[in-house]
């Protein structure tokens, strides 16, 4: 591929999606990849979910797309912190994530959060997804957050 090919790429300029981007509303990406989501357990420090995997997910290879079990994990990952009282989930400092597996459109997948650590500034979660059928580990993550202090001022 050429680098003109690859600005190309990047950019998408010109697409008949180009509208349709630019008319999405603001934090719309939590609901495009969380939708679809069912809670199966809500306790302190842990959430059990599950998902199949919808097309609009899947990348070229017709398997759940890197950036949207990412994106999974963050979400999910935020959420979990919220279980042991704090009030605010903060801003991410680092997510890491192992991709395992692959997960094809139709697969039942389940997702566990849980809490490591959760401090004054520093909430540190885990988030595993698998394959409901197998318990095949499709991704496994870590989210750390800084959780935001109220000023007192």
């Amino acid at each position: 591929m050429d680098i003109e090919s690859v600005k190309k790429f990047l950019e998408k300029e010109g697409g008949n999606y180009e509208s349709t981007v630019d008319s999405m509303p603001s934090r719309f990406l939590e609901a495009f990849v969380s939708h679809g989501i069912k809670v199966d357990l809500v306790e302190p420090g842990r959430i059990l979910c599950s998902f199949q995997v919808p097309s609009r997910l899947v990348n070229a290879g017709n398997f759940l797309h890197g950036g949207a079990t990412a994106a999974l994990v963050d979400i999910l990952g935020s959420a979990v912190i919220h279980t042991v009282g704090a009030p605010f989930t903060g801003v991410s400092v680092e997510i890491n994530v192992s991709y395992l597996d692959a997960a094809f459109v139709g697969e039942e997948i389940e997702v566990e959060a849980k809490v490591l650590r959760v401090g004054k500034t520093i909430g540190v979660v885990s988030v595993e997804l698998r394959k409901k059928e197998t318990g095949k580990i499709v991704a496994r993550g870590r989210h750390t957050k800084y959780l935001a202090v109220n000023s007192k001022l």
